[in-house]
């Protein structure tokens, strides 16, 4: 279920028929889950929810709407930092994206599409919430599985119902000079968990537990699920966020990504389970949006310092 190839990279196999709760095939999927995320942060899901055929449906009409006019996306606007459209920022120039949020909600991807389509588009409508409900049911077995693995299986179903999703729609311009080829540099997100998933050009960089990187390799049916910060606050420091970066060298096709992120309404706190002698409290409860929003009035990835720990470190 779990295997570890070269470069110490966990894939893990999420194919229905193996994912049965209290089967071995169970067992053997939710420890590899836990002993990739304490090591390293992120592992590679082999989903098949996702056919080839809806595969390429999601991504061309993605490409669709990134090749809306620029006065058109500007209308995505959200007023939570990064959730709506991205474009032209100088630290990271061939970036650009749309942003869906509660994308699980149908009602929210209809007001998206309304807002980029007045005529209306059905095809966008239903390729993304459909898609959103699908990532979002590999995202919601993952945290089952640590929850389970923790023995914290109480706290889950409060976590589920706190939990919303962002869709990222991200298009990676062609580089037109060579200082733009690294387009993030080295980060982790901060998310609770986000799930990419991208077209056949590589450019996603992950490091793994020896500090070393290796190139993703994308496929229609491979998913990178990575922890974020807020994950990582939330286990009291056992899990590691997944650091990564982008690195785009093709210069003759243009890179599209789905990232899925998922985030808490309510306070996350560290459950009392998670802290004992060995793993001292590290973390007060704390808002997830509000520590974005610090985050980014401290500089985001410029900053040198802490910002979790600054802002509800014990």
């Amino acid at each position: 279920m779990g295997s570890e190839g070269e470069a110490n990279i966990p894939v893990i196999d999420f194919s229905t028929e193996k994912l049965k709760a209290g089967t071995s095939s169970w067992v053997a999927a939710r420890d590899s889950v836990r002993r990739a995320l304490e090591e390293q942060g992120w592992f590679i899901a082999e989903y098949d929810q996702i056919s080839l055929d809806f595969h390429n449906s999601i991504f061309s009409v993605t490409e669709e709407a990134l090749d809306l006019p620029h006065e058109t996306k500007m209308k995505n606007f959200n007023p939570k930092p990064s959730f709506g459209y991205m474009s032209k920022i100088s630290n990271i120039p061939l970036h650009e994206s749309l942003g869906i949020d509660d994308a699980t909600v149908l009602e929210a991807c209809q007001n998206f599409t309304k807002l980029m389509w007045p005529q209306g588009n059905d095809r966008f409508c239903e390729c993304a919430h459909l898609y959103a409900q699908l990532v979002a049911k590999l995202e919601q077995i993952v945290m089952r599985m640590v929850f389970e693995s923790y023995g914290i299986e109480k706290h889950y179903e409060s976590h589920v119902e706190s939990s919303t999703y962002l869709l990222k729609l991200v298009k990676y311009m062609r580089p037109t000079k060579e200082e733009d080829k690294v387009d993030f540099v080295s980060h982790s997100d901060k998310t609770f968990l986000t799930i990419l998933h991208q077209n056949h050009v590589k450019g996603l960089e992950l490091r793994t537990k020896d500090g070393s990187w290796i190139f993703f390799e994308p496929s229609p049916s491979s998913f990178v699920v990575m922890a974020g910060d807020a994950c990582m606050a939330w286990s009291n420091e056992r899990i590691k966020p997944g650091y990564h970066r982008i690195l785009v060298e093709n210069e003759n096709e243009i890179r599209y990504s789905l990232a899925f992120f998922s985030f808490q309404k309510d306070l996350i706190k560290v459950p009392e389970e998670l802290v004992d002698e060995e793993h001292p409290l590290q973390y007060k409860p704390f808002d997830q949006i509000s520590f974005i929003r610090f985050y980014v009035k401290s500089g985001g990835k410029k900053c040198k310092y802490n910002v979790l720990k600054a802002y509800c470190g014990t």
